[in-house]
Parts: C-alpha cells; structure tokens; sequence
C-alpha cells in the first residue's frame, strides 16, 4: 500500500488534559511522532520560563504540537470531511504541518534566539529538509513532501486554506496553547467553547470562514487571548527570568570572545558563538543541557557568571519597575549612573524590556500583511470581516498593547555600605516610575 495512506492496525490514543484524547491513526504521523526531532520536543518548555510563576506550567511542545495535529485532524476529518471546498489530498500535509509547526524551536526559544541571533522557523525548514529522521519519514510520502510541508509552515504554500488552519487569527495553534497554557498555569483566563467554533468553521476558497451565528464564541477566543497575554505571557515576573536568562548566555558569549578559560567548557555553544550552526548542533540543545551548563556555572571564577546562573537556578530573580524611556528621556540613563556608582555593572544587571501584541488585527483592503483576519459568512452568503460585524472586536482591533518595565538588583539597595545619598536619588527614580 502506499506510504501515505497506510494506517495503523489499531488506531494509537494520547490521553490529553486538554482534548481528552489526541488520536492517530496514520502511519506516517505515528512514524514522525517516534523520530527523535519530534522526541526532542519532551525537554523544550512551551511557555520557557513561565514555570518560576505559574508553578505547573512545566508542559512541552511536545505536548502543544499533539494538540495543534488533534485539533487539525478533528477540522480535517470531522468538519470539513466531504465538503467540495475542501481537497482531501491535502489532509496528510496539513496534518503533518500541524505536529511538526514548532519543530525548530530552541531552548527557552525567546531569550536564546535574542543572544545567538537564531530563527526558529529557519531551524524548522533545516530540520524538514536536512540529514534527519523527519526527513526520511516525510520523504517516504514523495520526494517533494517535506518542502510542501515547509511551504505550510512558513505560509508560502499556494492553497492558502491549508496554511490558514494553522497560521491565522484563529487557528488550531492558538486553540491549543490558549487552552493549553491556561490548563497548566491554573489561570480561568484562556478558556473558550472550542466545541462551538469548530462546529462553525468552513472552508471556502483561499480561507476559513466562521459562520455568522458563531460570532460570540469568536469573541469569547479573541478575549480570552487578549487576557492570556496580560497575565500570563506577559508576566512581569517570567520576564524577570528571561532577563536573567539572556543575560548569562550574553556574559557566556563575551566571556568566550575574551578567550576566558571556563572551568567547564560550554562546548555546545561555540558554533553559535562562531556563527557556523548546523542542524546536529541546534538539535542537541535543549533545556535539559542548559540547566546543566547553568548549574555549573554557579563555580565558576567569573563573578558575574556565576552570580547570574546561580541567581536562575535558585530563583533569585531582578525586581522590576515600570518605566517607558521614550515617555520618560533620561529617567533610564541617569538610573544606570547611578547603579554604575553603586559598583553594578549595567550591561548585565539593569534591563529595559519592552512587550506589545494585538489582540485582533483587522483587515484593511489597502494594506499588506501576512496576518489572515477573521471572516464571518453571513446567512446570506456574504463574507463580512468579523471587526465590521462585531462591537467587541471593533473596540479592540488595532490596538497595540505595550508594557515597559526596567529590571534591577534590589538587594543592592540593601547594603549598609552603600552610600544613603546614592541610595535615596536611586529609590526616588525607582518610585517615580509608577510602580
């Protein structure tokens, strides 16, 4: 039989918190599901280091990209299945594209890609296309399998419906980490009736649409991520960690530009501090290995190094403030003068950090973007774009959030040396800030 329609003599189940079971049913998923790219996944958090606050958000992108193929294939299979709008020969390729859409993340992906100047979605393409397990699977459909699949993947694919199941305002991605990342922090914010807009979608030419009558469920979704990303992604605290985080991969690497002598070598970076990354190196970091890295680092003779490893490790986190330097000109220069006299070096102890995302980015027929908006059908046909019919989305589409806060050592304001002079015009700035 052919590769791509053989099945497995009894459909193999996930048992999942979220979709209650991932099922599988086609050998070629189950054979990428066993590769050890796919396997990889296990030691790469999906919400980095979000579990120093939410102490239970320690979930995969293993367990992520499962959800994103389950949500796939319920669409694929159960809602779209028979429909003349819908190619059945494309079902492999969107559900390959769905399990294998994170492939290429790095460990703790923001703050590493930040340092070593890495892109996931390139990592992604290198994984499908290159010397790799996941690689041999996809060819094993045909020769031209895998490229199809980075076409998904990275939205190039020319039927733009299959892109969009997985790449849109309202995909199955979004569907599942929004229920996904709720579930694990313990937090109410994420959760929407899914059910309902699965019940609603249809394929149309070049698009997904939602039926008119689902309108309130999709307004229920865009809320629900509007609030995820308030209280959970953008985290104040989390930040504090990623701070932390670059910040001793930024000391590693300058460290080893410097030709510093590490009483334990990281010689799983030096390919990324000498640009020259190939895929064997990227695949064999993970979250596991940087833990490791970071909790040998805690004896090493650099003071700034090892304070900040042993700062993450033990969770001895920057305080924060907020603080806008474009509001505020001067306010940020003149606060690092004054850690600088306070004996703190700047470059790896005060941080600036800056968040922002859209909640709904609507659709203006003038301007160009590779967003996909949301589209309702109307009883009578008609295509509306859900901000045309819907006051709630209206009221927040194209509205930018930011969130600026400057992160510092507090305990140096502890010190019964410092002088109180110093000490007073640093809080005073502190607390001006609006904190």
């Amino acid at each position: 039989m052919e590769y791509a329609k053989q099945k497995l003599s009894e459909e193999k189940v996930f048992k999942d918190p979220v979709h209650r079971y991932v099922h599988v049913r086609d050998q070629v998923i189950w054979d990428l599901i066993g590769t050890k790219e796919f396997q990889r996944l296990r030691r790469i958090r999906q919400l980095g280091t979000t579990y120093l606050v939410f102490h239970g958000a320690e979930h995969s992108r293993f367990n992520h990209s499962l959800g994103v193929y389950e949500v796939v294939r319920r669409i694929v299979d159960d809602v779209f299945h028979g429909r003349p709008e819908w190619n059945e020969e494309e079902r492999l390729l969107v559900l390959c594209a769905a399990l294998l859409h994170d492939l290429g993340h790095g460990p703790f992906s923001h703050a590493f890609e930040n340092v070593f100047k890495t892109d996931h979605e390139y990592f992604t393409r290198q994984i499908l296309l290159g010397d790799t397990e996941v690689n041999a699977v996809l060819k094993r459909v045909s020769e031209d399998f895998p490229e199809k699949v980075a076409q998904v993947i990275e939205k190039t694919y020319e039927n733009q419906l299959v892109v969009s199941l997985i790449s849109s305002q309202i995909d199955a991605d979004r569907m599942d980490y929004l229920q996904r990342d709720a579930y694990y922090t313990g937090v109410s914010y994420g959760h929407f009736d899914m059910e309902r807009i699965l019940r609603v979608m249809r394929p149309r030419k070049g698009k997904v649409v939602i039926k008119s009558s689902g309108m309130h469920a999709v307004e229920d979704y865009i809320m629900s991520r509007y609030q995820m990303y308030l209280q959970v992604y953008f985290h104040p605290v989390s930040r504090s960690a990623e701070v932390l985080l670059n910040n001793i991969l930024k000391r590693t690497k300058d460290l080893y530009e410097q030709g510093y002598q590490f009483a334990v070598e990281p010689v799983h970076f030096k390919s990324f501090f000498e640009n020259n990354i190939t895929v064997e190196d990227y695949i064999e970091l993970d979250e596991y290995l940087l833990v490791t890295y970071f909790k040998s680092w805690m004896k090493e003779k650099d003071p700034i190094l090892s304070d900040l490893s042993a700062r993450f490790v033990n969770r001895k986190l920057f305080k924060y403030t907020n603080l806008n330097p474009e509001e505020e000109p001067g306010r940020f220069e003149r606060l690092k003068e004054l850690f600088e006299k306070a004996g703190v070096d700047t470059d790896y102890y005060i941080y600036h950090d800056c968040t922002s995302d859209l909640p709904y980015d609507y659709y203006e027929p003038d301007k160009e973007t590779d967003k996909f908006p949301i589209f309702l059908e109307m009883p009578n046909g008609e295509i509306r774009e859900l901000s045309q019919e819907s006051f709630i989305v209206d009221a927040i589409a194209g509205r930018m959030k930011k969130d600026h806060k400057v992160y510092y050592p507090k305990e140096v304001l502890m010190d019964p040396n410092l002088d109180p002079a110093l000490k007073a015009e640093i809080e005073k700035l502190l607390n001006n800030s609006g904190r």
